[in-house]
């Protein structure tokens, strides 16, 4: 079955608009905006396939309304490095098509029913038919690595793929410890979610320079801008207002999931605080959200985590400033601001 020349040209056309619909970034965007509307393209062209179902849950998450932060950061971070080429867009295409594959796989684990405001796939078609459509999408990136003909690329993204299974495989094992330490979070969340930022801009680096100081701090700007992203959104979860976050907040709760607010909590609440949020983590329900983030607050867990999140920040600024000055590199900069202003 081949793409539909007018359905592929709305799906990107809606994918920009989206992205272009965020004030705050729309400098960022515009700094890459021939790239990004050239990777919107690109991706569902590649997500045809002989089976229909493919293309339809395949696209349904691929409209669902996400910023594409990781493509986007492929493309600056090639910029920032100063590269002449073309890869780049195919190098983007294949980030996201990876960062989708975990996102279908995540709501089946999860049992999720809405992402970004809409109904999941799983919810729609099942979870056998998620699961399989992820795999598909992590297969096709690998496709396109073979057409990049890049050995370390490949080598960064094939370890980065499978670093990430292992950190899902270990947030599931996770839930329902209550011993977690922060230290095993933190490993969690950099697998889970900061290598993917992390392999975007090592591979965009490796792409595109030849020199190892470059090519560090462009990775280390990933992995930092990455890690300070999870604790963004483990921060709102408690805090946060449904309406920015695209998603209910108290959903970490209802799904017993031990983020750092609630690990910091249980390491240092009174012991009447900890059987309040013990019990609210068993009992798997967002309805005791407010009388657990009454104790975030007293225990001083929110503010921790807020902290936690704003050191990541200042580290990607960091790796960030290291680079030579270009209009790249202070929209990463400014990304990484807005991406620390969503704390409330």
């Amino acid at each position: 079955m081949s793409a539909d020349p007018v359905s592929t040209m709305n799906t990107a056309q809606n994918v920009s608009r989206k992205a272009a619909a965020i004030p705050e970034l729309a400098g960022v965007y515009g700094v890459v905006t021939d790239d990004f509307a050239a990777v919107n393209e690109l991706i569902p062209e590649r997500l045809t396939s002989k089976v229909p179902l493919v293309e339809n849950i395949g696209a349904h998450i691929i409209e669902s309304g996400g910023k594409r932060l990781r493509p986007l950061l492929v493309l600056l971070a090639a910029r920032a490095a100063a590269y002449q080429g073309e890869e780049q867009i195919k190098l983007a295409a294949i980030i996201e098509f990876l960062h989708t594959a975990t996102l279908l796989h995540d709501d089946v684990v999860d049992r999720s029913d809405r992402r970004r405001g809409k109904a999941t796939a799983n919810a729609i078609w099942g979870n056998a038919p998620s699961v399989l459509v992820g795999d598909f999408l992590y297969s096709r990136a690998f496709q396109l690595m073979v057409e990049l003909g890049q050995p370390e690329i490949l080598r960064i993204l094939s370890d980065a793929t499978n670093t990430i299974a292992e950190g899902e495989v270990l947030q599931l094992a996770n839930v329902g410890k209550l011993e977690l330490s922060e230290a095993e979070y933190m490993e969690t969340i950099r697998c889970k979610t900061a290598l993917l930022f992390e392999a975007a801009t090592h591979t965009a680096a490796v792409l595109a320079s030849d020199d190892p100081g470059e090519i560090k701090a462009l990775r280390r700007f990933g992995l930092h801008f990455g890690l300070a992203y999870q604790l963004v959104d483990d921060y709102m979860d408690y805090a946060g207002d449904s309406a920015d976050m695209g998603k209910n907040t108290g959903d970490d709760l209802a799904e017993g999931k031990l983020t750092l607010p609630i690990i910091h909590s249980l390491a240092n609440g009174s012991l009447l605080q900890k059987r309040t949020v013990k019990k609210a983590l068993k009992q798997g329900k967002s309805d005791a959200l407010s009388e657990v983030r009454s104790v975030l607050e007293k225990t001083g867990s929110l503010a921790y985590v807020r902290q936690a999140a704003l050191t990541q920040a200042e580290h990607a600024q960091d790796a960030a400033v290291a680079l030579a000055p270009s209009e790249a590199r202070d929209a990463m900069i400014s990304l990484n601001e807005f991406c620390i202003g969503r704390l409330v």
